[in-house]
């Protein structure tokens, strides 16, 4: 525990104290026992905030809570493992935020991570921000200084809601143990009203132990003699009296009601009409479309009735399972160049689409977002909507079906996007045929990659070059089974999210692809894989360098600086850890597809996989950009 409170009374306070008069002393006294009898406070009790923290997850359906342990939310951690939610601990605390981040986009629902305070806290900005950007229902607990030590040089005590503030929806610091209740189920129903995103609850140690032990550290042992002595303890009785008023109280524990934000009749009916008269439509599904309360399964079969071709990003990859007929996976560009109406389902005009430039000004524009200012970007430069939906993506679209009747629109438009991809995919194909100066061909790897992926799997893919290149060749097999950081581009996320993704779906086989640089965030995980038996296999593109940032670099300003790294053998660092390693080379160039079987088996049989891969470079992805 801390620095006792009582030696940081303010000293306004003392002076105020010293001013009472002995004839005061009786009736404070009995005022002070009063307030406590006012407000039921048990001192007998062992119970503990940590309970209450505990019983709210539990009635919102949590499952697992993610940490890295320190003493200040010691209680909540014993607490939910008590319940029954499983308390899975990373080797470092941004791990365990981009855990509950896969949580959350694989179930809907909200993810959570409780960390201490202080280092603990700052070292999850990174991937709190990564979920604000994601739209991800996050709910990030932290533990802080005692209510009355901070500000007054606690240990690791800072003034953590104004670091969070700027990436969270809803930030709050409990200060009493009546109000963890209620401020944790209106934080979590914050997390995925409105546009889904991270939260933040506070929590000062000093709610979260029982009474027993914070009044030992904040109210002297020994009777208080003199007058400013008594004044000091009766202050510090009266605040320990309010902290645990009513804690024990019943309280309401499940979900509040979400607000999710729904187009209107009339938008849907414009809508339907501008698509009706339509001859090229195309439709582009981002992450939103996958969002509750339209189930993915309703969704699929809404496109498929729509029968208008489209692509998928985000976490909509994978929705028309692979190889679909009105699925276009290439050429996006000049698809959107030739169409006549345009939706942009859960997609903004950003860096992705080239800030809106990628569309054609003679184009109908019908964008739909739960964000209207996400909505909106750019349309006052490059682009102009013809209709702006701001409400539920999946929603919407199942309206906009219900709307056209069936109709349907002439199969040379989707042939002729079919067409494109098939000579792109051709051209693929010859890539993978190249001999590179050494090791493996990229391109040829995440072909075969491709073939043995089963239709169970779950792809989270963590890097630049090798995971760019991932993107045109390996599909995903089905809707939420592509996990990437979206668009903040945030390396480190493949630990973290194959940890939530495998503990969500346990008999899916999750696979991660990552370039060897961002593994480097990733590798001591594989301690937490395997302390938990989490089985997972990786796949390390092992070019030894930062390529996607030389492919640039290089040309432009003539030297590698800082772009190198080796062929490392990442494959016994995981033996090292527990888990199991395996190397691909170019004296195992016809053993690829053997590999990839024994990761496999290995994992099926529990245990945690990493594939090296040493790959040589090809030009594949020249022109791409890093920036």
């Amino acid at each position: 525990m801390e620095t006792p409170a009582w030696s940081f009374v303010p000293p306004l306070l003392l002076l105020a104290c010293a001013t009472l008069v002995a004839a005061l002393l009786g009736a404070a006294h009995r005022l002070g026992l009063f307030y406590q009898l006012l407000h039921k406070v048990d001192k007998a009790s062992t119970r503990h905030g940590g309970e209450n923290v505990a019983a709210v997850l539990r009635a919102h359906g949590v499952r697992f809570l993610f940490t890295l342990v320190g003493g200040h939310i010691s209680p909540l951690l014993v607490a939910c493992e008590k319940l029954g939610i499983r308390v899975v601990d990373t080797r470092h605390e941004v791990t365990a935020v981009f855990a509950a981040d896969a949580v959350a986009r694989l179930t809907g629902t909200v993810g959570v991570a409780a960390v201490t305070a202080g280092p603990g806290l700052t070292n999850t900005v990174t991937a709190v921000k990564n979920a604000q950007i994601a739209q991800s229902p996050v709910l990030l607990l932290g533990g802080a200084a005692g209510t009355l030590l901070q500000k007054r040089g606690a240990l690791q005590a800072i003034d953590q809601l104004s670091l969070f503030r700027p990436l969270c929806k809803f930030s709050a610091s409990v200060r009493r143990v009546r109000d963890i209740v209620p401020t944790l189920r209106a934080a979590i129903a914050a997390a995925q009203s409105g546009t889904p995103g991270p939260v933040f609850v506070e929590l000062p140690i000093d709610v979260l132990y029982p009474y027993f032990m914070v009044q030992k550290e904040m109210v002297p042992a020994k009777p208080p003699k003199g007058l400013v002595a008594w004044g000091v303890s009766w202050y510090l009785e009266n605040h320990l009296a309010n902290l645990f008023a009513g804690a024990w109280e019943p309280q309401p524990e499940g979900p509040l009601p979400l607000d999710i934000p729904q187009a209107s009749p009339q938008q849907v009916q414009r809508c339907v009409e501008i698509l009706s008269r339509a001859k090229r439509p195309l439709l582009v599904l981002g992450s939103q479309a996958l969002l509750p309360p339209t189930p993915a399964d309703k969704l699929r079969a809404a496109v498929e009735t729509l029968g208008v071709p489209c692509f998928l990003g985000g976490m909509a990859r994978g929705l028309l399972g692979r190889n679909h007929p009105l699925h276009i996976r290439q050429n996006r560009g000049a698809a959107l160049k030739k169409a006549d109406v345009v939706i942009l389902a859960g997609i903004v005009c950003d860096f992705r689409l080239s800030y809106g430039r990628v569309l054609s000004r003679s184009s109908k524009i019908i964008i739909a977002n739960r964000n209207r200012e996400e909505m909106l970007l750019n349309s006052d430069i490059f682009w102009k909507p013809r209709e702006a939906v701001q409400g539920d993506v999946g929603s919407f679209v199942l309206k906009l079906v219900g709307g056209l009747q069936g109709q349907t629109w002439a199969p040379d438009w989707v042939e002729e996007l079919r067409e494109a991809d098939r000579r792109k995919e051709q051209a693929f194909r010859e890539k993978a045929a190249m001999a590179v100066a050494q090791h493996l061909n990229p391109v040829r790897v995440l072909q075969l990659v491709d073939e043995a992926l089963p239709d169970n799997s779950i792809l989270v893919v963590d890097g630049g070059d090798f995971v760019g290149t991932a993107a045109h060749l390996v599909q995903p097999r089905g809707p939420l089974r592509w996990l990437d950081p979206g668009a903040f581009g945030t390396l480190g996320v493949g630990a973290g999210f194959a940890l939530g993704a495998k503990l969500c779906r346990p008999d899916a086989e999750v696979w991660c692809l990552f370039g060897d640089g961002a593994f480097g965030y990733s590798l001591i995980e594989f301690d937490t894989f395997v302390r938990h038996k989490v089985p997972v296999v990786a796949l390390i593109g092992n070019d030894a360098g930062w390529t996607q940032i030389s492919r640039e670099q290089v040309p432009s300003l003539g030297s590698n600086v800082a772009c190198g790294l080796a062929y490392t053998d990442y494959h016994k660092a995981a033996m090292g850890l527990g888990a199991r390693g395996l190397l691909l080379s170019r004296d195992h160039e016809e053993q690829v597809a053997s590999v990839l079987r024994d990761a496999q088996e290995q994992c099926r049989d529990g245990h945690p996989v990493v594939v090296n891969i040493l790959i040589g470079r090809t030009d594949f992805r020249d022109g791409s950009i890093a920036v």
